[in-house]
C-alpha cells in the first residue's frame, strides 16, 4: 500500500507562541504532496520536514485570516529561487486572487520560471475542487467569521493484487498481469480458465482524510465526512471557553471530540490550540471522554491516514 500520510508543519492558531507555528499541513498521497493552509514561516518548516519542494503541486487555503495564509508569498518567491518549473496551484477563496496578484507583480517583476495559477473555492458547497487518477479532493463548508472551507482529500480506488503464486504456477506472462487486475481471468493453453477471484485478492481500501480547521461547532458536519479514516478538527478551547468559542467561531476539543463520534472516524487529531494553554493535555483529556482515539498534533509529527 503506498503511503498516504500528514505531515504537521504548524499548530497554533491565530496568536503566535513559543511553543506552535500557525496553521500548515502537507498532505502525502501516493507520491504527491498537498499542503493546506500556509503560514508564516511555511518555507522554513518544508526544509525541516525534509520534503521535496518540486512534489508541492498544490496548495489549499481555508480562509484569509493571515495564521492561514500569509505564509504563500514567501513560499513562492524561495521556490523561484530554487529554479521551481512546475505550476504552483493554488485553491482558496476567491478574495485572495487580487491580493496574491498585487504581491507578485510587486515583488517578481521578472520571470520567475514557473506559473501560480489560481482557482476559487466556493466556501458555500461541498464540491470537488480537484481531482487527478489518484486522489479527490472537496471543499467542505465551514462556519466561521469570514467565508472558510476544510477539505476533504479521497484516494481512488485501485486495482486488485496479482497473487504471486498463481503467476509461478500458470506462467503467467508480464502482459497478461494488467489485463487480470482489471477483471479478466487467464487462459491456459489447453484452453482451461483460471477464473480471475482465483488470481488475485481484493484492492486496498481506499482512505481519507478531512481538515477542519477554524469553525464553530457544526452538529451537521459528521454528515459530511462519515466514515473517513482521519479526521483533523481545530480544538481551539477547552471547555472553559465554550462561550468564547461560540463568540469568536471556533470548538472545543469537546465538540471536535462529538464530530469524530458521529462522523464514526478512525482517529481523531486535535489542532490550532489557543495560546492559553500552556499544556494541551486538559485538551487531549476532555476530547477523549467523548472519542477515545485522539491525539494532540505538534510540529514536525507524522500521522498515517
Amino acid at each position: 500500500m503506498e503511503p498516504f500520510r500528514l505531515h504537521i508543519l504548524g499548530c497554533g492558531s491565530a496568536l503566535p507562541t513559543t511553543r506552535h507555528m500557525p496553521s500548515m499541513q502537507v498532505v502525502e498521497c501516493r507520491g504527491k504532496l498537498f499542503m493546506v493552509d500556509c503560514g508564516e514561516g511555511a518555507q522554513l518548516q518544508l526544509r525541516r520536514s525534509r520534503l521535496s519542494f518540486e512534489k508541492l503541486g498544490h496548495v489549499f487555503i481555508s480562509h484569509l485570516h493571515g495564521d492561514h495564509c500569509f505564509g504563500i508569498i514567501g513560499m513562492i518567491s524561495t521556490f523561484a529561487l530554487l529554479g521551481r518549473h512546475a505550476t504552483l496551484h493554488v485553491h482558496a477563496p476567491a478574495p485572495l486572487e487580487p491580493m496574491l496578484q498585487a504581491q507578485l507583480d510587486l515583488f517578481f517583476n521578472y520571470d520567475m520560471g514557473y506559473q501560480v495559477e489560481f482557482h476559487p473555492i466556493d466556501t458555500r458547497r461541498q464540491q470537488v475542487i480537484f481531482e487527478d487518477h489518484s486522489v479527490s479532493v472537496e471543499s467542505i463548508p465551514l462556519d466561521h467569521r469570514m467565508p472558510c472551507a476544510g477539505f476533504l482529500f479521497r484516494e481512488k480506488p485501485t486495482l486488485p493484487h496479482i497473487r504471486r503464486e498463481m503467476i509461478d504456477m500458470y506462467g503467467i506472462p508480464v502482459s497478461q498481469i494488467n489485463n487480470i487486475k482489471a477483471g479478466q481471468g487467464y487462459t491456459l493453453d489447453d484452453g482451461t480458465v483460471i477464473p480471475h477471484e482465483q488470481l488475485v485478492t481484493p484492492a486496498d481500501k481506499p482512505r481519507a482524510y478531512a481538515y477542519c480547521s477554524d469553525t464553530r461547532y457544526m452538529p451537521g458536519l459528521h454528515k459530511m465526512i462519515q466514515g473517513i479514516d482521519t479526521l483533523y478538527h481545530e480544538s481551539t478551547y477547552a471547555d472553559d471557553k465554550q462561550d468564547g468559542a461560540e463568540k469568536y467561531y471556533h470548538s472545543t476539543a469537546r465538540q471536535a471530540a462529538t464530530v469524530a463520534r458521529d462522523a464514526k472516524v478512525g482517529k481523531l487529531l486535535l489542532g490550532h490550540f489557543s495560546a492559553r494553554y500552556t499544556d494541551e493535555q486538559i485538551l487531549l483529556d476532555q476530547a477523549r471522554e467523548i472519542f477515545e482515539n485522539t491525539f494532540l498534533t505538534n510540529e514536525m509529527q507524522v500521522f498515517d491516514v
